[in-house]
C-alpha cells in the first residue's frame, strides 16, 4: 500500500533539510469543477534542481481533471495550511498559492508497470524565480548509475541512510481502532539496508535496532544515503508495511528505469 508518513521512534525534526518539500494539491469533488473544493498536502518529495521536484507517479496520477499541483518547502506545512485557511476561508485556492508554488506534473509515461519495477516515479516542474523566491536551499545530490549495485549487499550494510518526509506516524490503536495520527510536518529518522532487487532498495525500520522510518504521506520523499562523504539522494519512498513498524520499500534512482525517466529534467551524474 502507498507510503505517506515518518513513524515517531527515533524520529527527529528535519529543519536543515530544505531541499525536502510537500506535495500539495487542490481538487474537486462537487457539481462544479470550475473552482476547487479542496486543499491539502498529499506526499513528500525532493528538489534534485532548481526547478524540478522528485516525487513518486502513484502521488500525480488516479485525480479527478481539475486537479493542481503545488509545491512546499516549509517545515510545517500543516501549520501553513490551517493559517492560510483562516485568511482565505472557503478559498482552497487561495489556500494553496500562500503556502506554495503551482508546478507542472510529468508521471512516468509506462506507470503503473510490472512489480519488479513499477516505475512509479514523476516529477513536478516548477518556476525556479518564484521558487527562489520563497526559500533556500541546495538541491539533492543524486547517485551515479548503479552505486547502489557496485556497493552490493556487503557494502551497504555499514552504509547511514536517512529516510525524511511530511508522513504519519505508525499505526495506534484507539477507541475506533487503528490510526495513523500526525503528519504535516517535515522529519527524518535513520533506516537500515535490508536488501536490494533490480529497481528497490528495502530499508529496515525496526525500532530495537535504532530506526525510525517511514508511513502515510512519505511516498515520494527521500531516502539518502552517505556515499564516498556525500549525503546522496538514492530512492524515493513508494511502500511498506500497512502499520509502518518494519520495511520501506523505496525505488532506485541509480537503476536504469529511474534514470532514463530522469534524464529528460535534470543532469545526471
Amino acid at each position: 500500500m502507498p507510503s505517506s508518513a515518518i513513524n515517531s521512534y527515533n524520529a527527529a525534526p528535519a529543519p536543515e533539510r530544505t531541499e525536502v518539500g510537500a506535495l500539495v494539491a487542490t481538487w474537486d469533488n462537487d457539481d462544479d469543477p470550475a473552482t476547487p473544493d479542496r486543499v491539502d498536502w498529499v506526499c513528500s518529495g525532493t528538489m534534485i534542481d532548481a526547478d524540478t521536484f522528485l516525487t513518486a507517479a502513484h502521488c500525480t496520477t488516479g485525480w479527478p481533471e481539475n486537479v493542481r499541483f503545488f509545491v512546499s518547502l516549509d517545515q510545517d506545512v500543516q501549520g501553513a495550511l490551517d493559517a492560510a485557511a483562516e485568511r482565505h476561508p472557503g478559498d482552497p485556492a487561495a489556500v494553496a498559492r500562500e503556502v506554495a508554488v503551482e508546478g507542472t506534473a510529468h508521471n512516468h509515461p509506462e506507470y503503473p508497470g510490472p512489480a519488479v519495477d513499477t516505475r512509479d516515479i514523476s516529477v513536478v516542474e516548477l518556476p525556479a524565480a518564484q521558487v527562489a523566491a520563497r526559500w533556500s536551499f541546495t538541491p539533492a545530490t543524486l547517485p551515479k548509475a548503479g552505486r547502489l549495485a557496485e556497493l552490493g549487499p556487503q557494502g551497504l550494510q555499514d552504509v547511514p541512510f536517512t529516510v525524511a518526509g511530511y508522513g504519519t506516524q505508525e499505526s495506534q490503536r484507539g477507541p475506533g481502532g487503528h490510526t495513523h495520527p500526525g503528519g504535516g510536518v517535515r522529519l527524518k529518522a535513520p533506516v537500515t539496508y535490508n536488501a536490494l532487487n533490480g529497481a528497490w532498495v528495502r530499508l529496515q525500520m525496526t525500532a530495537p535496532q535504532g530506526n525510525g522510518g517511514a508511513c502515510y504521506g512519505d511516498s515520494g520523499g527521500p531516502n539518502f544515503a552517505e556515499l564516498d562523504g556525500k549525503r546522496t539522494l538514492v530512492a524515493t519512498t513508494i511502500t511498506g508495511d500497512g502499520p509502518c513498524y518494519a520495511t520501506n520499500v523505496a525505488y532506485r534512482l541509480d537503476a536504469p528505469g529511474a534514470r532514463a525517466f530522469l534524464a529528460p529534467f535534470v543532469n545526471l551524474p
